[in-house]
C-alpha cells in the first residue's frame, strides 16, 4: 500500500504543479476526475499505462525520472495480507487497511464502541453480530481473523522512532464501558484488556470522563500521519457501509483542533484508575 499512496502524492504534485485540473488529467487517461482522485489518495491500483499518460502529460519525459514512478506503478499491484479475506473486507475498506499500517501514527477518537483494534476477541465477535446479524460463525470468525492481524501489525507492534512513543492513540468516550453490551464477563475482559494496552508502550490510550462536559467531537474519527513528507495527513470517517477520507489541509486541521481539545479533557495519569475502579464495579 506505500507504494501506492506515495505514487498518488508524487502524480498529485506534479499534476498541480503544472496547473493541469483533474477532469483534464482524467481526460488523458480516458476516465473521469473522481479517479485522478482516487488515484491521489491511493485508492485505487495503478495501470503502469495510466501513469505513463499522466507522467507525459505533466511534463515528465526524462527516462530516468520516469523509471522510478514507473516501478512504484508495478509496485502498487502486489499482493497485499487482506486480499485473503476478500470475502469479508469491502473493496471500500482496503484502503484504509493500507493507510493504517503505513502509517506512523493513528489517532483515533470512539464514542460509541471500543476501537477495533484494542477490542478482545470476545468484544469484536459481539460487534461483529450487532453489525451483521445474518453472518455465518464461519464469517464472523474470518472477521475477527483480520481485527487480530491488524492488532498485532499494529498495535501490538514495537513504538516507533526510537522507541520512545506509542504508534496508536486513542482517546474512548467513557460512556463507551458503562453501556451494557452482551454481558459483565466479556466487559470485564474488555476492561482488563484496556488496563494492559494503557501499560503497553505501542499504544498511548486516555478515557474521555464523563464528567469533562461538552467537547466538539460529533462522531468517531481517525488522523493517519505518514513519515514521509510527500504524504498528506488523512482524516478517516467510517461509515456504515462505506468511508470518507479527508486530506484537504483546512479538514485535517479542524480535526486535529477536535483531537487536541479531547485530549486536553482526558487526563493521561487518571486513565488507568478510572479503568481499574469500573473494573470493580461492573
Amino acid at each position: 500500500m506505500v507504494p501506492r499512496l506515495l505514487l498518488g502524492a508524487r502524480l498529485r504534485a506534479l499534476r498541480e504543479a503544472r496547473g493541469i485540473l483533474p477532469e483534464h488529467a482524467g481526460y488523458a487517461i480516458r476516465a473521469s476526475h473522481s479517479k485522478i482522485s482516487r488515484i491521489e489518495l491511493g485508492r485505487v491500483r495503478f495501470k503502469e499505462r495510466d501513469v505513463a499518460d499522466l507522467l507525459t502529460l505533466y511534463g515528465v519525459i526524462d527516462p530516468s525520472e520516469r523509471a522510478p514512478l514507473l516501478e512504484l506503478a508495478r509496485q502498487t499491484n502486489a499482493p497485499s495480507w487482506w486480499q485473503r479475506y476478500g470475502d469479508v473486507v469491502p473493496g471500500w475498506y482496503e484502503a484504509y487497511l493500507g493507510m493504517e499500517e503505513a502509517a506512523s501514527s493513528l489517532r483515533t477518537y470512539e464514542l460509541q464502541l471500543v476501537p477495533s483494534l484494542l477490542q478482545t476477541g470476545d468484544y469484536a465477535r459481539a460487534v461483529i453480530r450487532l453489525r451483521h446479524p445474518f453472518a455465518s460463525e464461519e464469517e464472523v470468525e474470518r472477521r475477527v481473523q483480520v481485527r487480530a492481524i491488524r492488532q498485532r501489525r499494529v498495535a501490538f507492534e514495537e513504538p516507533f522512532t526510537g522507541g520512545d512513543r506509542p504508534k496508536l492513540w486513542a482517546v474512548l468516550d467513557e460512556a463507551i464501558l458503562h453501556r451494557p453490551f452482551r454481558d459483565r464477563t466479556m466487559m470485564r475482559a474488555q476492561i482488563q484488556h484496556l488496563i494492559e494496552m494503557a501499560d503497553s508502550p505501542g499504544v498511548g490510550l486516555r478515557i474521555l470522563p464523563l464528567g469533562a462536559g461538552g467537547y466538539p467531537a460529533a462522531g468517531s474519527f481517525t488522523l493517519l500521519r505518514f513519515d514521509d513528507p510527500d504524504l498528506p495527513e488523512v482524516v478517516y470517517l467510517e461509515q456504515i457501509a462505506s468511508a470518507n477520507y479527508l486530506d484537504r489541509p483546512d479538514d485535517v486541521e479542524l480535526y486535529t483542533r477536535v483531537w487536541d481539545e479531547c485530549t486536553a479533557a482526558s487526563r493521561p495519569d487518571k486513565t488507568t484508575q478510572l479503568l481499574r475502579r469500573l473494573l470493580r464495579d461492573i
